[in-house]
């Protein structure tokens, strides 16, 4: 027997929009100038328009390949995946999805970054800690939004 997953579309593309929105404030007035200078940035430097363009549709893709697998991990622990019964409130899926999601596969790419690419450890906790902000409202908005 397979679980029943169900994709809310419109949800996942809100979960994309809120973390860009959160992204856009993590990296512009929060800790943009902290993460420039953690990553090397020298002060004024912006980059080529393609640049930017480039960057942001990778992020698109990644954010969206994240939240489409984000929802899959959800949907499987939810009994009525498996018409099993009812389930439970959505912060029982969202936020244990996202933490195990977080400690497992970020953390562990930020720490390589750190160990053979010389990035700081300042770089890796601004990354790491907006990682973990995105990926939990995108759990939120993924488990509430059904």
């Amino acid at each position: 027997m397979q679980p029943e997953i169900h994709l809310n579309w419109l949800a996942i593309a809100a979960s994309v929009i809120a973390s860009f929105a959160i992204g856009s404030l993590w990296y512009g007035p929060l800790f943009g100038k902290a993460w420039a200078r953690a990553v090397g940035f020298g002060e004024g430097m912006k980059p080529a328009p393609a640049e930017i363009v480039k960057g942001s549709a990778l992020n698109l893709l990644g954010t969206l390949l994240m939240a489409y697998v984000l929802i899959h991990q959800m949907e499987v622990w939810r009994p009525s995946s498996w018409q099993a019964g009812a389930d439970g409130p959505p912060a029982q899926y969202g936020l244990p999805a996202a933490f195990f999601n977080w400690v497992g596969f970020i953390v562990p790419m930020l720490l390589n970054g750190v160990a053979f690419e010389r990035k700081s450890w300042k770089a890796f906790a601004i990354n790491g800690a907006f990682q973990l902000v995105s990926l939990l409202l995108m759990a939120m908005i993924l488990a509430s939004w059904r």
